[in-house]
């Protein structure tokens, strides 16, 4: 069930309704149901995997606390977080990575002239599944290290892994917020539902409005490689950047929206992202649930920073490795981690030349220009990674590279044929107003300007103005699809 679909739009208000209707002690069970409904429509089946999931993690906690204090309990604690580890992380390769890696085991033994393997099966990936195997076992490592409680009550804890707002896209969170809102009663409140539902909003207009109407032009150019030429792809390649953010920090920011509707506060998973002014700090800014979790359970258990500066780079390269391998198994989406890794370490490395030359060219540090200039610097070397994230192969990457580069066509912003890239004069200009409202926003909000307190603060002629605006120009000017059918969020496929 998409969030931008009709049946959620019917979904969601029963869900509300019948929640602040029951008896607040058995609210969650009622929030338990409707989530998995929400799953299964996807594929009923694989609720199996999320329950999978859900046991064994719920387990290895109960296991992990029952050792402690007793001899030779912390190799027991130890030898039940390996196995959920283990038990999770086999099921998430077997649905994500078995095929991936007989292909690449097949091309060695092809090289060498032995007999290759054939693949026994052929699985549909499960929805989100990378999301909640990594929330879970999220809870295991928290128990673990007795930064939170062991929940006993099954059903809240089986809440948790699958909380409907972010359970197929995240934001991934921690038992550490989400868990202990669960085990508290929630009281109904007007102020929640309104601010719940204008980010709602927030996150319709970037999906609908914004990400899938730059689909449009994206799917037409990155799906057909080779008929176009050198600014085409460029310019594919700038609004895919701007495609991705609004499609995932819309999904995003409609999930925070409808769990605060409902009383739970859920993390902020963006941060004006392309306003960073490194890479470093784009990734702070980015998808930042799975950034934290990356350095939580990932680098820092690697030694982090503690161990010397080599050893420190080294960590970084393996955390954005499988950054790259989590979002997908192709080497296009480890290139893209990898590079993502190598620039920040890069960037480490060249940072006391960096200083000497910004001393001796008498650079203010923060002077607006010099923050400029590094905000497009990150910007263009982060667009570059992205090639690799979108394009559907290496060969077909390294084209468009190569095209950029070499092929010079600026013309086409001028001559019209930027309109035959599958979006009309009046669509794209539509698309170049609807960038004007999101980048005056995410100004705002990087210079701390709360835009929804400030919008709470009017009159209720104004805050109505806009309220029904609002709407109307998401329902008027949304790409619902072909024949009206929702677009998937990109994310899903991860």
């Amino acid at each position: 069930m998409l969030f931008n679909s009709i049946n959620f739009i019917c979904f969601f208000p029963v869900v509300v309704l019948l929640y602040f209707a029951m008896p607040k002690k058995v609210r969650y069970l009622w929030l338990l149901v409707a989530s998995y409904f929400f799953y299964m429509c996807w594929n009923a089946k694989y609720a199996l995997l999320l329950l999978y999931s859900t046991i064994v993690t719920y387990l290895s906690g109960i296991l992990i606390d029952w050792c402690d204090g007793k001899p030779q309990g912390e190799r027991g604690r130890k030898l039940f977080v390996a196995a959920s580890f283990f038990l999770n992380l086999s099921v998430l390769f077997l649905f994500k990575y078995f095929d991936f890696a007989v292909d690449n085991i097949n091309l060695v033994l092809a090289k060498c002239g032995a007999k290759l393997l054939e693949p026994g099966f052929d699985l549909l990936l499960p929805v989100g599944i990378s999301f909640y195997i990594f929330q879970a076992l999220s809870y295991t490592m928290d128990v673990y290290r007795k930064e939170i409680y062991v929940e006993r009550n099954f059903f809240k804890y089986a809440l948790f892994v699958s909380f409907f707002p972010q359970l197929v896209a995240g934001p991934i969170e921690r038992s550490k917020n989400l868990l202990r809102q669960i085990g508290s009663e929630k009281a109904f409140s007007f102020e929640n539902m309104r601010r719940g539902l204008l980010l709602m909003l927030w996150g319709y207009f970037q999906k609908i409005v914004v990400a899938d109407r730059i689909a449009m032009l994206v799917d037409t150019v990155y799906g057909n490689v080779g008929a176009y030429r050198g600014c085409q792809y460029l310019l594919a390649s700038v609004l895919f950047a701007v495609q991705i953010y609004c499609d995932f920090c819309g999904y995003s920011t409609i999930a925070v929206g409808a769990a605060k509707v409902m009383g739970f506060g859920l993390m902020e998973n963006f941060d004006c992202p392309y306003f960073a002014k490194s890479v470093a700090e784009f990734w702070r800014r980015w998808h930042i649930s799975l950034t934290s979790w990356f350095r939580d359970y990932l680098y820092i258990p690697l030694g982090g920073n503690r161990r010397g500066t080599a050893r420190k780079y080294v960590n970084i390269m393996v955390v954005f490795l499988v950054s790259g391998l989590w979002h997908g198994a192709q080497w296009t989406f480890v290139v893209w981690g990898g590079l993502n890794g190598a620039f920040q370490v890069i960037g480490s490395l060249l940072a006391p030349l960096k200083e000497k030359a910004g001393k001796l060219l008498q650079v203010k540090e923060g002077s607006f220009g010099n923050r400029a200039i590094r905000t497009v610097v990150t910007f263009v070397l982060v667009d570059f990674t992205w090639i690799f994230f979108r394009a559907d192969n290496m060969h077909d990457a390294l084209h468009m590279i190569k095209s950029i580069l070499t092929v010079h066509n600026p013309w086409i912003f001028f001559d019209g044929s930027v309109y035959s890239l599958g979006l009309n004069q009046k669509q794209f200009h539509l698309l170049l107003f609807s960038l004007l409202i999101l980048l005056v926003a995410d100004w705002l909000k990087y210079r701390n300007v709360n835009l929804l307190d400030k919008l709470l603060a009017q009159d209720i002629w104004c805050r109505w103005l806009v309220y029904i605006g609002g709407i109307l120009f998401v329902l008027i000017f949304g790409i619902w699809g072909s024949a009206y059918d929702a677009q998937a969020f990109v994310y899903f496929q991860f």
